[in-house]
């Protein structure tokens, strides 16, 4: 398969520091294209968020290319994947947890990746990033839950508060759909319609057209009055 793919990334209005990290890989092999893209939000205070949200990122950089391409040239099954995935992300947790003890803080990110490989989706997700399908006739689903309380609090996330399993999904990916990960700053003041109006696969031709759609998406976010950071990884499947 061959994807058209598109990023946006910006600090918004009112944020000193841009907390949101972002991921997006592909290598073509054996086995087809595979594909690795991630939003992290970070938080904690100064400019822990930042450097959490970085090192989940880094780390899953590191995983794609020493893990997950070899992987996929020794045709290791999808389970297989997900498991190494979830070994790291417990061994991120820990790490993560010794640190912030040892200097008296507590700090975290969400975490939304996806993986694209042989036609099937696989996704992990903690906290309130989110990652929806888009479809044919401006369909668009969710295809993760938010981790957060009543009044916003997050309930899960990769950090200093323990370890949290996180959710997976998995799936067939569809010729002409498309995915997009984001972090809450860009999908918080835009219904799902509209995004679903905006970023319709079967309007989208190039990447060029990607990027400019979902620069207009953020625009409008920070006309409606959105004050944090602003990120988001879009995949059209060819």
């Amino acid at each position: 398969m061959q994807y058209l793919t598109g990023v946006y990334w910006d600090v918004g209005e009112f944020r000193r520091q841009n907390q949101d990290s972002i991921l997006l890989l592909q290598t073509l092999t054996g086995r087809g294209r595979i594909v690795l893209a991630a939003v992290c939000d970070g938080m904690g205070g100064h400019d822990e968020g930042a450097v959490m949200s970085a090192l989940v990122t880094r780390a899953l950089q590191e995983w794609y290319y020493e893990f997950l391409v070899r992987a996929c040239y020794k045709r290791k099954r999808i389970w297989v994947i997900q498991r190494a995935l979830d070994r790291l992300l417990y061994h991120l947790q820990e790490k993560i947890r010794k640190d912030c003890e040892n200097r008296e803080i507590e700090a975290g990110t969400t975490l939304s990746v996806l993986v694209l490989l042989e036609g099937k989706y696989l996704l992990w997700h903690l906290g309130d990033s989110r990652i929806y399908r888009f479809g044919r006739k401006r369909r668009v689903e969710a295809l993760t839950t938010d981790h957060v309380t009543e009044d916003g609090r997050l309930t899960k996330c990769v950090g200093s508060f323990g370890f949290f399993v996180p959710d997976h999904r998995y799936g067939i990916t569809g010729r002409g759909n498309s995915f997009l990960l984001c972090s809450d700053g860009f999908f918080r003041r835009t219904a799902i319609g509209e995004l679903g109006e905006v970023l319709a696969p079967e309007e989208i031709q190039t990447e060029e057209q990607i990027r400019r759609r979902l620069r207009e998406i953020a625009d409008c976010d920070r006309r409606r009055g959105e004050w944090d950071n602003i990120s988001a990884v879009y995949i059209k499947v060819r």
